[in-house]
């Protein structure tokens, strides 16, 4: 048994998180114009298209189905835009302090920070 109400929210947020518009993504996946606005308000994708969708935003399709309650993404950016302001800020101070102790370790070792410029 699958929530719909779920995967609408759970592919809105993944649209969101690509900062891409919906029309492009329908592009790029071979759609026609308005297929995610459909899947979005209440039409439900066949498992070919759900397959798609699942591999385009990489996303278990359980997950985006609602049979997955959870799911951490690989990315850091998109794990870090699904937190709520303060569980940023908790995430800030988080990495405030691994970065000092990683720069008194480095420094204690004799090493010299390496920095990489893109």
């Amino acid at each position: 048994m699958t929530d719909h109400h779920l995967f609408q929210e759970r592919l809105t947020q993944a649209i969101k998180l690509s900062g891409k518009s919906t029309n492009q993504i329908e592009r790029e996946l071979g759609y026609p114009r308005n297929a995610l606005h459909n899947y979005r308000t209440g039409s439900e994708p066949s498992a070919t298209r759900l397959m798609e969708l699942s591999q385009y935003f990489q996303l278990p399709p359980g997950y985006l189905m609602g049979v997955i309650p959870n799911h951490v993404p690989n990315n850091p950016r998109a794990y870090f835009e699904q937190l709520n302001e303060e569980q940023k800020v908790e995430m800030l101070k988080i990495c405030h302090n691994w970065a000092e102790n990683f720069i008194k370790s480095t420094c204690n070792s004799g090493e010299s920070l390496k920095t990489n410029r893109n």
